[in-house]
């Protein structure tokens, strides 16, 4: 399974807006997606949401990046799930992301939902290179 670097992005965002003031609106725009795909179900994520939050803010205090990281990854899945059943909906998630989620985020935090997407086809003795940072070659 492949997943979107959008929903990987938005899980990630998701879980460290969680901690910041901008969270309930955040919480909102999320629900509604949901409310969109899977309207009986709306109101539970809304709670499951809560409680994430909970779990995020108790995490910070603890000093426990694992958890903060599993909480991302639980999320990445979920929305996975919603857009499978919605594709078209990739694009309101973006739109989530880029005014709701990332506007509430650090500059550390911004440059770790950041995606990168390479592709490349070589033929013949063709050699590729690709790099997301830094990369130091050494031939002979």
């Amino acid at each position: 399974m492949t997943m979107d670097p959008i929903v990987v992005a938005a899980g990630t965002a998701l879980v460290s807006a969680m901690a910041t003031d901008v969270w309930q609106q955040a919480r909102d725009q999320l629900v509604g997606l949901w409310r969109r795909v899977r309207p009986e179900q709306a109101e539970v994520i809304g709670g499951e949401l809560a409680q994430a939050r909970d779990d995020v803010l108790a995490a910070r205090r603890a000093g426990d990046p694992d958890t903060e990281r599993a909480l991302a990854g639980a999320w990445q899945l979920r929305l996975h799930r919603l857009l499978a059943e919605d594709p078209a909906l990739a694009g309101e998630l973006r739109r989530v992301l880029d005014e709701a989620l990332t506007p509430a985020l650090t500059a550390d935090e911004r440059t770790a939902i950041g995606s990168v997407v390479m592709n490349a086809t070589a033929t013949g003795q063709a050699r590729i290179y690709q790099s997301g940072r830094d990369q130091h070659i050494t031939e002979r």
